[in-house]
């Protein structure tokens, strides 16, 4: 899959940009503001997916998940079938 580049015209602070240029170095630049942006974009599309969701976890809805007993048991499960699973895929 071939990815389409454009270029734009960006300005950040001075100083900014000598520490990113003092920890990548000038050339590798564009790629680190591309990585920092993504991983920011990840974290509020995260943000704004939990703000959505907020409120549609009821007790009502998982009366087996009330107390803290019932949820240490319910992790505890979920980790067993995940590690079965993970020992199934690669023994």
């Amino acid at each position: 899959m071939e990815v389409t580049k454009n270029k734009t015209h960006l300005v950040f602070p001075r100083e900014l940009l000598e520490m990113i240029d003092k920890i990548v170095g000038k050339r590798k630049r564009s790629q680190f503001v591309i990585e920092a942006t993504k991983e920011k974009l990840a974290r509020e599309k995260f943000a704004k997916a939990l703000k959505e969701a907020a409120g549609c976890w009821t007790d009502k809805n998982h009366p087996d998940l009330i107390t803290k007993r019932d949820i240490e048991r319910y992790v505890r499960n979920l980790r067993k079938s995940a590690d079965k699973r993970l020992k199934e895929i690669y023994d």
